[in-house]
């Protein structure tokens, strides 16, 4: 039998292309490195890297955006798991910020208390306003004190400013006050300047009238006008308002004269229920606040008047207040 030896396998002609590329790019190298950077395969190299150049300055701003893609990716994915704290954080800050104006408002108003506390020689017991009337016909008050901390019907009520009303009526922990703007109200009162004596009383559209009060006294606006005391009604030299308006002239019995009162009493939250006061409050007088300008005297802006008994209770003398309304009217049986 006979052998067969030829060789069937394909000549290696797939190889020859590889090896003239590597002989070629090792020539190119050795020409590369031989050559000086004004040779032709130097030249060659610039004029393609020209051409690419602009290539790849336009793929930096597509790079930058994917870059700024990734990252706000990650922001919006950390802000929602941060966003909640955020809130929490900013409801906390508005909490303390409210917390601490209405510090510094009742800090104010105590200041006011402290003030005709330390002018009056005042003993008394203060409270806070819970309650009011909410009719014309009844203008009256609830403060928190009562019959446990000393109070008892027929005692002055004073608000940071001035008179405001009288104990009516008292339960264990509270009691209520007629405010002197209500039209059962009457005080005997009279001008600190000349002395002439009347009565203050309220009405339905909230003003307040000095009446019985002599066609021959001469009265000025701006006239300070305190309690009396007659008839025991109200602790005697307190100050309730100033004259506002004066319709008539003197030496006529129609002349009608308003009074205002220093400060507003549907704004009061404090007051001071007074077990007595200096025997000489009458000739006392309340000096005004040191961040106001003082009071110009008898003009028609019913304020200042000859004493300038308006203040409006918000005196230097004050403390701080810090330590609630007992604080401001110094307790029972503090003078």
């Amino acid at each position: 039998m006979a052998l067969n030896f030829q060789n069937n396998s394909p000549a290696p002609v797939g190889r020859v292309p590889l090896i003239l590329t590597l002989v070629l790019a090792l020539g190119l190298v050795g020409i590369y490195s031989a050559e000086g950077p004004d040779g032709p395969i130097h030249r060659v190299q610039a004029l393609v890297e020209g051409a690419v150049a602009p290539l790849q300055m336009a793929g930096v701003p597509l790079g930058e955006a994917v870059e700024a893609a990734e990252d706000s990716g990650s922001d919006n994915a950390a802000s929602e798991a941060t966003l909640t704290a955020l809130r929490e954080q900013n409801e906390q800050l508005v909490a303390q910020l409210t917390s601490s104006e209405e510090i510094r408002l009742e800090n104010e108003r105590l200041r006011g208390l402290l003030n005709l506390r330390d002018v009056y020689d005042i003993r008394g017991v203060a409270g806070r306003v819970i309650g009011r009337s909410t009719d014309a016909w009844n203008q009256d008050i609830t403060l928190d004190v009562g019959s446990s901390s000393g109070v008892e019907t027929g005692l002055t009520v004073m608000g940071p400013t001035g008179v405001v009303g009288q104990v009516i009526s008292v339960s264990a922990g509270s009691c209520r006050v007629r405010l002197l703007t209500d039209p059962q109200s009457g005080a005997a009162a009279m001008i600190q300047s000349s002395r002439a004596e009347g009565i203050v009383r309220g009405s339905l559209d909230g003003l307040l009238y000095l009446e019985n009060i002599g066609a021959d006294v001469n009265i000025q606006v701006g006239d300070v006008v305190l309690t009396s005391g007659l008839g025991g009604s109200y602790t005697r030299g307190l100050v309730i308002g100033t004259v506002a308006r004066v319709e008539g002239s003197a030496g006529k019995d129609t002349r009608k004269i308003v009074v205002a009162p220093n400060g507003s009493v549907s704004l009061m939250e404090e007051a001071i229920v007074v077990f007595s006061a200096a025997e000489d409050a009458s000739d006392r007088s309340i000096p005004a606040p040191s961040d106001q300008a003082p009071a110009s005297g008898a003009d028609n802006t019913g304020e200042g008047g000859q004493s300038d008994g308006d203040g409006n209770g918000d005196g230097a003398e004050g403390g701080s207040g810090d330590g609630g309304p007992d604080d401001a009217a110094g307790g029972e049986g503090d003078a």
